[in-house]
């Protein structure tokens, strides 16, 4: 039978475990966002990709941030796409890198544009390579200032295409060099057009 909110909210960590999919695929937000972050580390990750993406949406910072990696890592795609823009801004690193390739393509553009620098710094190059043109192109300035030299050579020539030029001519000479030189040399004209005066010098011998 489906539980109340006190009878969830009383349920020891024991409890929780013992809760099956189909009791968490009938939470509502309320239940959801009365659950303390222990009854949230608690629900097994099978369990949680039960969970309704209109609950899931009632996760507050805190509650997500318990979360543990495996539990992010089974996270549907629809529920992944389903978070709103400030639940995936608050995700913790180590949360932001369990989410598999599949995952980060199911991100919207807005989820993406609302990524932390600090967020997009870490994440790995398979997760930069999983990034769809359209995701890339909706990289901020500011995302896109603080890309690792590691993440600008995962680049394909399509992702580094989708670049807007703002976001090209802040590079710096690191991130100008990271670029792969088979990358460089499949570029179109208007993106090799889009690199600044500045950054053409920072250009290593093997790229020119």
């Amino acid at each position: 039978a489906a539980l109340n909110s006190a009878q969830l909210g009383a349920l020891s960590t024991d409890g929780i475990v013992a809760l099956t999919s189909t009791q968490v695929a009938v939470l509502n937000s309320v239940q959801v966002a009365g659950l303390s972050t222990t009854q949230i580390q608690a629900i097994e990750s099978a369990d949680l990709r039960a969970l309704g993406t209109a609950a899931l949406r009632a996760l507050s910072t805190a509650q997500l941030e318990a979360l543990g990696s495996d539990q992010i890592g089974a996270l549907g795609t629809g529920q992944v796409s389903a978070l709103t823009t400030a639940q995936i801004a608050g995700l913790v690193s180590d949360d932001l890198n369990a989410l598999t390739s599949a995952q980060i393509r199911a991100l919207t553009t807005s989820q993406i544009a609302a990524l932390g620098t600090a967020q997009t710094d870490v994440l790995t190059t398979d997760q930069v390579v999983a990034l769809s043109t359209d995701q890339v192109k909706a990289l901020t300035t500011a995302q896109s200032t603080y890309l690792q030299p590691a993440q600008v050579t995962a680049l394909s020539s399509d992702q580094l295409q989708a670049l807007t030029s703002t976001n090209l001519n802040v590079w710096d000479a690191l991130q100008i060099a990271a670029i792969s030189t088979s990358v460089l040399s499949s570029l179109n004209t208007t993106t090799i057009q889009s690199i600044g005066t500045n950054q053409v010098s920072m250009l290593i011998a093997a790229q020119v």
